[in-house]
């Protein structure tokens, strides 16, 4: 079982994560909106593929299809044409399938429940609270393979992809802070993704050693 941190550990951790983040911030363009189908759009693309490849694709697939209606009246096969070569190609069928439901239950916008969500397929528990989070403003939380990491080093001791899901996922809806959810789950997936990495991270300047179980990183 996974234990929960106490309320003065929980508290270090957001703080040091979100000064982290204000100096350490990735500029990317699916974060100058939150246009909840163009938050959409990013996460689903971001699903398996780094964010180079996605970046370029982003600006085409939106440039073609600016909208969720635009995008249920495409032809699917043009849709995955778009798409190409991003790779995992059941994800544009996917996401045209989201925008031709979206538009003949919801009117064209994306519900912010995340039983809606989770309802339309392709959507899983991550990307709800993703769009959630990001495009709604909701206390959402995340738990991708990055976040995986940060939290199963940080406060186990171990790599997360050890420890269950359903924990981990308890682990980071209790680290939520009250305000600024967006920066602090963007700080999370940038922290995965660029500090704490798979292999060689950056443990020397971390602002989590002083409390990090897995310092000095072992690769455990």
């Amino acid at each position: 079982m996974i234990r929960p941190p106490q309320p003065e550990l929980r508290q270090r951790f957001r703080r040091r994560l979100l000064d982290w983040y204000g100096r350490h911030r990735r500029d990317l363009p699916w974060r100058r909106t939150r246009d909840p189908y163009h938050v959409l759009v990013s996460e689903i693309m971001l699903q398996q593929t780094q964010v180079d490849r996605v970046i370029p694709k982003y600006h085409e697939f939106l440039g073609r299809y600016p909208t969720l209606a635009d995008l249920a009246a495409a032809d699917v096969d043009d849709v995955r044409r778009t798409w190409y070569p991003l790779g995992y190609n059941i994800r544009p069928v996917h996401l045209h399938g989201i925008a031709r439901e979206t538009v003949a239950r919801y009117g064209g916008r994306l519900p912010d429940d995340d039983g809606a969500l989770r309802g339309l397929k392709g959507i899983g528990r991550y990307t709800a609270g993703a769009v959630r989070s990001f495009a709604f403003g909701h206390r959402a939380p995340i738990l991708d393979t990055n976040v995986r990491r940060v939290l199963g080093r940080v406060f186990h001791g171990r790599d997360g992809r050890r420890l269950s899901t359903a924990g981990l996922w308890r682990l980071s809806e209790v680290l939520l802070p009250r305000g600024r959810v967006y920066d602090f789950n963007q700080a999370l997936m940038d922290f995965g993704a660029t500090w704490c990495t798979p292999r060689k991270p950056l443990c020397l300047p971390c602002p989590m050693r002083a409390f990090c179980r897995s310092f000095p990183w072992s690769g455990r």
